[in-house]
């Protein structure tokens, strides 16, 4: 078998959050029938912690460099981000960086990489979850300083435009910030506000983070919260998006 198939997570350690890298992980396996396929997490803090359960997963470079000594001439690499960012950069620079080993290597493209992306993805969210009377969603995002971030407020205007005023996108290290969410919020009196992990996996970030700081923040400012604990690797439509991904990818080969 002469391709070969790198599908990269930044991972996480929660282990009933890994189900929603699994089920990614599954439906990009399925058309990449043969195509020889191994996983790898971006994250050495992660995988670290893995292996000291007894897991061992590789980084990107272990991975393809597994694949070139199976014989692997072809390799595409599709990663699982959300988006353009730091850890995109880095993994398409580990990758480039062995591409010498290789008669071909090819990067995928995140899951919002245009405003096709963008668009699809708000109208999925809003599909996911209809409105209430008295009630909000606050998708938290974890942000970054990277001009990616970007993504955050385009996708509030994305469903906003979609008439879902009541989807608020806030994000843990970016901006628009939890303190925007809030004030937000507050022009429509005290309401049920649904938290949901606008990331791939409901790890360490939605237990820590949202169900601890930010459901603190919004219930002081008056709301009932309820805390949803379904990372956007576990939804069907999501899971579809990124095969519709690997195959455009694919197809170059």
């Amino acid at each position: 078998m002469d391709r070969g198939l790198v599908i990269v997570s930044f991972g996480t350690s929660v282990p009933e959050a890994r189900r929603a890298v699994t089920a990614v992980e599954e439906a990009l396996g399925r058309s990449a029938s043969g195509w020889e396929t191994v996983r790898a997490f971006t994250s050495p803090t992660i995988r670290r912690i893995l292996a000291g359960r007894g897991e061992e997963v590789p980084s990107l470079t272990e991975a393809l460099e597994h694949l070139r000594s199976r014989g692997v001439r072809r390799a595409a690499v599709q990663p699982t981000h959300l988006l353009y960012g730091f850890e995109y950069d880095k993994l398409r620079a580990e990758a480039e960086a062995l591409s010498g080993g290789f008669d071909a290597l090819t990067v995928g493209r995140p899951l919002l990489a245009d405003t096709a992306d963008l668009r699809r993805f708000a109208a999925g969210l809003s599909e996911a979850f209809p409105p209430e009377d008295g009630g909000a969603v606050v998708l938290m995002g974890h942000g970054t300083e990277h001009f990616a971030n970007a993504v955050y407020p385009a996708l509030q205007t994305g469903l906003r435009l979609a008439g879902r005023e009541d989807m608020l996108v806030g994000t843990v290290e970016g901006w628009p910030a939890l303190e925007d969410v809030v004030r937000q919020l507050a022009a429509g009196g005290p309401r049920h506000v649904r938290l949901v992990p606008l990331m791939l996996v409901a790890g360490e970030h939605a237990r820590s983070d949202m169900a601890g700081g930010w459901r603190r923040r919004l219930e002081e400012a008056g709301h009932t919260v309820e805390c949803s604990f379904t990372g956007l690797g576990e939804l069907p439509w999501v899971q579809e998006m990124y095969r519709e991904r690997l195959v455009k990818l694919l197809e170059e080969f």
